[in-house]
């Protein structure tokens, strides 16, 4: 289901396609009756949803974490190219437009979080927050769920590593700032171009450039260990900016930095190649051309070890770049590691003090 062009003003994605689980799919049909010009732009609903748990746990062994919480399903962002799109479908809705329109809020996030930790024989170790949606996304100012986990985890001790496009994460310094002082947190920014333009077609409703970097720049002042992520990097799109978006957030007080190669599962392909030939039509070929020279000729390889990197030539290129840019720059010559000894169960309401 192809959206009209009005429709998907300022957003990503100009599909919304049913989603994989569905029986039946749909599509745009003028019966001559001119009723499609009616159809209304797509709005951002946010709806409430209050799971059972919150700690989502994986097993993945190229992934640095075990445990993730995401305060939002959905993201407002709308990058054309996000891995995350294909969980709407498990919704019933479009990992299209419906992805970045249709948003759930977990209210009761900071209440499960308080219980889950609390419970007896719990072992923390790194939680990362918003790992299937920015949990800085734009309905985050006026919900702030995402600053209640993370007064929380501040309350148990716990350790957390954030990843956002968005500049919001300053608001929440002066719980960051205190958590970073006993080595409970540290904080990544993607940075996929130095383009303001680039940016605005890619991830429409994410912060510019300039102010993640400034964003970078803040969080290294008061002391909060800051990552740079050149994530996703796109072929013949954004691969040429390797070198200057390391050393504009190294300028900006970034320590680390790391890369993802430009992953496609499920419904992202046609989201993404829609886009492609939509925004940049003298160049998709070559970009799927080479994004298949790095999956083994496929469009997306899914395999362990190599999704995030790819294989081959061109990937082995990038990936040689970004070291030789990073050695160059003096980007990951120390990495923090975040604590678990200052985990601490705080007394709940009504739980009798112990003695010694």
């Amino acid at each position: 289901m192809t959206a009209l062009a009005g429709q998907a003003r300022g957003r990503g994605a100009t599909l919304n396609m049913s989603g994989r689980f569905e029986p039946f799919s749909r599509s745009l049909f003028d019966d001559g009756w001119h009723g499609l010009e009616d159809l209304p732009s797509f709005r951002t609903e946010v709806f409430e949803e209050k799971p059972r748990s919150i700690i989502t746990r994986n097993d993945s062994p190229d992934i640095s974490f075990d445990r993730s919480i995401n305060p939002y399903r959905g993201c407002e962002h709308g990058c054309a190219y996000c891995y995350a799109r294909p969980a709407h479908a498990y919704m019933g809705l479009s990992p299209g437009l419906d992805f970045e329109s249709k948003l759930f809020a977990k209210p009761n996030a900071a209440a499960l979080l308080r219980a889950e930790l609390s419970a007896r024989g719990y072992e923390p170790r790194t939680i990362a927050l918003g790992a299937n949606t920015d949990a800085y996304q734009p309905i985050e100012r006026e919900r702030r769920i995402t600053r209640t986990i993370l007064e929380v985890l501040a309350e148990f001790n716990h350790p957390v590593g954030i990843v956002t496009k968005s500049a919001l994460v300053t608001r929440d310094i002066d719980i960051l700032a205190p958590m970073a002082r006993k080595g409970l947190v540290k904080v990544a920014l993607s940075v996929t171009t130095l383009d303001p333009q680039l940016a605005r077609a890619m991830e429409p409703r994410a912060s510019t450039p300039t102010k993640r970097l400034a964003a970078i720049r803040q969080l290294s002042e008061a002391g909060i260990p800051t990552v740079v992520m050149v994530a996703p990097i796109i072929p013949a799109v954004n691969d040429s900016e390797i070198e200057a978006i390391l050393a504009a957030a190294h300028g900006a007080g970034a320590g680390e930095a790391g890369y993802v190669m430009l992953r496609l599962p499920h419904e992202v392909k046609d989201v993404f190649k829609d886009w492609l030939q939509a925004t940049m039509p003298d160049r998709a070929a070559k970009v799927m051309s080479l994004v298949r020279s790095a999956s083994g000729g496929k469009e997306y390889e899914a395999a362990f070890g190599t999704r995030q990197r790819g294989t081959g030539p061109y990937a082995w290129t990038i990936g040689r770049r970004f070291e030789l840019a990073c050695q160059r720059l003096g980007l990951n010559r120390a990495r923090t590691r975040l604590s678990t000894d200052h985990f601490s169960r705080p007394p709940q309401p009504g739980e009798q003090l112990t003695l010694l």
